[in-house]
C-alpha cells in the first residue's frame, strides 16, 4: 500500500506533482498509477490534471474497473485535487461544449471570458487564460492552510473557474476581474484551482500539509 497515489489521467504535469511530494517527505512511497487497485488502497491520493476537462474525464471513463476505483477512493480517505481535479469535483463544466462532473461538490465552472463582461466591462484587458501569481483569501480554517500565511501568493494556469453553489465549500478565494473558488473542500476532499506543485514554498507547505492530513477537517 502507498502512501500518495497520483492518479494518471493522461493529463496534468505528473512528474512536477510527483517531485514537490518527493521533496516534502514522500520519497519512496509516492506512485504515479492508473491501477484501479493501487488507486483504491491509497493512503492519500492526488487528482492532478492540466488541460481541458473533456480529455480527463474521457480517460476516467473509458476504462470501468479505473472509474470504479476513483470513484470508490474519493469517498474516503484523505483527497487533494489540483486544477481540473478541483473543477471535476464539481456538478457541470461549461468546457468542451458542456462536461458532466463528479458531482461531488455543488456548482459550475464556468469560462472568464462572458464572466468578466458581465461584471465590468474594464475587464476586457484580462488576458485568457489567467496565467500568474495571485493572492489566496483563506475563507475558512482548514489543516491544509496550517503554517500558510492569509493572503499568500500561489500560481495558476486556467481558463475556466469554479462558482461553488455553497459557500461553505469554498475555503479559499481568489480574484481575476471577478472572485472565484481557489480552494475548495468538503469532508475528506480539498483542492486547488492554482498549482501547489509550481507555487514555491507556500506550495510545498501546502503538499506537506495534505501528507500529514487525516482527512478530517
Amino acid at each position: 500500500m502507498h502512501s500518495v497515489v497520483i492518479v494518471n489521467l493522461g493529463t496534468g504535469n505528473l512528474r512536477s506533482v510527483y517531485r514537490a511530494f518527493e521533496y516534502v517527505g514522500g520519497k519512496g512511497d509516492v506512485v504515479i498509477s492508473a491501477d484501479p487497485e493501487v488507486i483504491r488502497n491509497a493512503r492519500k491520493l492526488v487528482l492532478p490534471g492540466q488541460g481541458a476537462i473533456g480529455t480527463w474525464m474521457r480517460q476516467l471513463h473509458q476504462d470501468t474497473r479505473l472509474r470504479a476505483a476513483v470513484f470508490e477512493r474519493l469517498q474516503t480517505g484523505p483527497v487533494l485535487g489540483i486544477c481540473l481535479g478541483l473543477q471535476a469535483l464539481f456538478d457541470f463544466s461549461e468546457e468542451n461544449g458542456g462536461q458532466d462532473g463528479m458531482g461531488l461538490i455543488t456548482g459550475q465552472v464556468r469560462h472568464f471570458e462572458p464572466a468578466h463582461r458581465a461584471a465590468d466591462a474594464s475587464n476586457s484587458h484580462l488576458k485568457i487564460p489567467h496565467m500568474g501569481w495571485n493572492r489566496v483569501k483563506q475563507r475558512f480554517d482548514h489543516p491544509l492552510w496550517h503554517d500558510i500565511a492569509d493572503q499568500e501568493r500561489f500560481y495558476f494556469v486556467h481558463s475556466y473557474y469554479v462558482d461553488a453553489a455553497d459557500p461553505a465549500t469554498v475555503v479559499g478565494e481568489s480574484d481575476y476581474g471577478i472572485p472565484f473558488t481557489a480552494a475548495a473542500a468538503r469532508d475528506n476532499l480539498f483542492a486547488t484551482q492554482f498549482h501547489p506543485e509550481k507555487s514555491q514554498q507556500a506550495g510545498l507547505q501546502l503538499i506537506k500539509n495534505f501528507i500529514h492530513w487525516n482527512g478530517v477537517q
